[in-house]
């Protein structure tokens, strides 16, 4: 099974949680909830669910957990298909 990864900055505590944009080779993401006790880590990953159209328990933080610089790790699709979810999100907000 495939499993494809990529990069994001995190921040925490914005108004509403959107994919805003990619920099370089990171995607730049903000979340509402707070960055405590993980909230901010949870919120991502549902983020990324809704966005992917996968599964939460496929998404995965590889490194970063206590950082605002994330890997993200999805089993079930490539990297390519990643950046084209993300393209997509990120051109609807």
């Amino acid at each position: 099974m495939s499993t494809g990864r990529l990069r994001v900055r995190i921040s925490p505590g914005a108004t509403r949680s959107q994919v805003l944009h990619r920099h370089e080779n990171v995607w730049k993401v903000c979340v509402s909830a707070p960055a405590e006790r993980g909230r901010a880590n949870r919120a991502l990953i549902k983020l990324l669910a809704s966005v992917l159209d996968v599964e939460r328990r496929r998404i995965s933080i590889r490194s970063g957990d206590t950082s605002r610089d994330k890997v993200i790790e999805v089993v079930g699709t490539t990297a390519a298909e990643l950046e084209h979810s993300l393209r997509a999100a990120a051109t609807r907000e």
